[in-house]
């Protein structure tokens, strides 16, 4: 009848496009998206038309192509975006509030995946945390040994909160590319950084000032003296025999279990713990008092006794 019929050729991608037919009657035939070559005409239909067909096809091909990211595009567009908000992530603290969408960031990471720029996103990515830290650790040499065991613990815990915006930022990139062909996790491998780059170069300063300042009650703050412990066991747990006796005050189950046969050794150590904090003006108090309040309890208890009989 005059009409031009289009192949099938698998496409996903489909347009509607009119023919018209010898009535003048337009109908609407499937055009899939796929080569010139795949486009198959009757032997009566003109070759003008097919031309046009052609040239359709093309121009559709060519939309399709031109939402491609180029690995320039993603130089200049995407990852500048990316970086300054993970710059502001690295260098926030906790008393400010910086206004980020993460919808924005996260529709980035993931079309730069789906366009297969992963492996050079993830490259980025390193390269960029890793520079922050190499600048965390010079500051941190240049701090007072008095200040080095607080100024760690800063630094230390704004990476780990900065982590927890950063990670989920690229759980796509981490899902389809860190852990299907590095068979690794981000997390991980942003821990692994900052052990190597900040806590490795400065752990053979800070044990020994965590040591002496856990000799000296309150001369470091608890918390924070807990806090570094920790952090230090989390990112290199084999830094333990570096200082067993400060490692296992904050972590458990790290010495050996006690022994039977150790037990007067074990005495023996708290009779000198003791004896250091009433050296360091740590008095155990008036113990006479607590005895004449035991000698009165048991005084009532015996009162008691007595009269719950009389009563009998």
């Amino acid at each position: 009848d005059g009409v031009l019929k289009l192949s099938q050729c698998g496409g996903s991608m489909e347009e509607m496009q009119g023919v018209e037919d010898d009535n003048h009657n337009c109908r609407a035939e499937a055009v899939s998206v796929c080569s010139p070559a795949q486009v198959c005409v009757d032997s009566d239909s003109s070759s003008d038309t097919c031309e046009s067909t052609s040239a359709l096809l093309l121009d559709s091909t060519s939309k399709f192509l031109l939402n491609t990211m180029t690995a320039e595009e993603y130089r200049t567009v995407y990852w500048p975006k990316l970086e300054r908000a993970i710059e502001h992530l690295l260098t926030q603290s906790s008393m400010e509030h910086i206004s980020i969408s993460y919808e924005q960031i996260y529709s980035h990471v993931y079309k730069c995946v789906c366009q297969q720029h992963s492996e050079l996103l993830y490259s980025d990515l390193m390269w960029k945390i890793m520079s922050h830290l190499e600048q965390v650790s010079s500051e941190l040499q240049a701090s007072p040994p008095e200040d080095l065991t607080e100024s760690f613990n800063v630094a230390l815990t704004r990476y780990t909160a900065a982590l927890h915006c950063i990670v989920p930022i690229f759980i796509y990139m981490n899902k389809f590319y860190i852990e299907t062909k590095l068979n690794r996790d981000l997390r991980d491998d942003l821990m692994k950084l900052f052990s190597d780059h900040v806590a490795e170069k400065h752990v053979s300063t800070l044990l020994p000032l965590l040591k002496k300042a856990h000799s000296m009650p309150f001369q470091v703050k608890p918390s924070t003296m807990a806090s570094v412990v920790k952090g230090l066991y989390a990112l290199r747990p084999d830094w333990v025999p570096l200082a067993p006796a400060l490692f296992s005050r904050f972590i458990p189950q790290i010495d050996a279990p006690a022994l039977e046969s150790q037990l007067p050794y074990y005495a023996a150590q708290d009779k000198t713990l003791q004896m250091e904090l009433s050296q360091n003006g740590f008095s155990r108090g008036d113990q006479s008092r607590k005895r004449a309040l035991n000698m009165n309890s048991v005084c009532c208890d015996t009162k008691s006794s007595e009269l719950s009989k009389s009563n009998a």
